[in-house]
């Protein structure tokens, strides 16, 4: 499925499209988990007026150019490695290329982000050195969907989920244990099970962000 969608010879505008799509679709229920899981907040926004109009644009300007930058990035490295006919991509695909670049996309990029908010709107007292200290704690507490950070994070690693299910499908070992299982199923969990990696490994690697930026 992943090839149909993302091709290295497909028209950029489609390319881009395509990401687009995904992202929203998995930045969607990733931002309904968020106010689910916070109390009073989904009444708040129920409400309408201020509070929905700044989440929504904060969720607009900041976690969709997020999700999407990660999955463009993802998505056109996988591209370029499925063009060749005689490269395999198993699941080398997700440990070498994807999830790395979506563990330091998702930090980059909130560096980035945060950097810029206190440049031009005065966030973090202006400070870019504090801008910079809180993104490690940051992540580490959207592990647990304690910051809106926490949606845009989970949204990145749901739009990896079919490529997940594909590297799987391709890998000998881990294929052909799935495959034990009916139909897709087997996929689909041991895809899940790689999920729950890559979210261990985002916070490890935040963690060791913490002690570094306190040692």
């Amino acid at each position: 499925m992943m090839k149909k969608y993302f091709a290295i010879d497909m028209p950029a505008v489609r390319f881009t499209w395509n990401t687009l799509v995904f992202s929203v679709l998995s930045l969607i229920p990733a931002v309904m988990i968020y106010v689910a899981m916070t109390p009073g907040f989904g009444g708040m926004l129920i409400g309408g007026g201020l509070p929905l109009s700044r989440f929504s644009r904060q969720v607009v300007t900041n976690g969709l150019p997020v999700v999407f930058v990660v999955n463009y990035v993802s998505f056109f490295l996988f591209a370029l490695i499925v063009a060749k006919p005689s490269q395999t991509y198993g699941i080398r695909l997700v440990l070498l290329v994807d999830l790395p670049v979506r563990i330091v996309g998702v930090i980059v990029l909130h560096a980035v982000i945060y950097v810029l908010s206190a440049d031009l709107f005065g966030s973090f007292g202006g400070s870019r050195a504090t801008a910079l200290r809180v993104v490690a704690p940051t992540l580490v507490r959207s592990i647990f969907f304690e910051n809106i950070s926490g949606a845009y994070l989970y949204a990145t690693l749901i739009s990896a989920l079919p490529l997940y299910v594909m590297a799987i499908e391709y890998s000998r070992t881990l294929g052909g244990l799935a495959h034990r299982l009916p139909g897709r199923l087997g996929l689909v969990l041991v895809a899940v099970a790689f999920f729950s990696f890559s979210v261990l490994a985002l916070t490890a690697f935040a963690k060791l962000l913490i002690w570094w930026q306190t040692s």
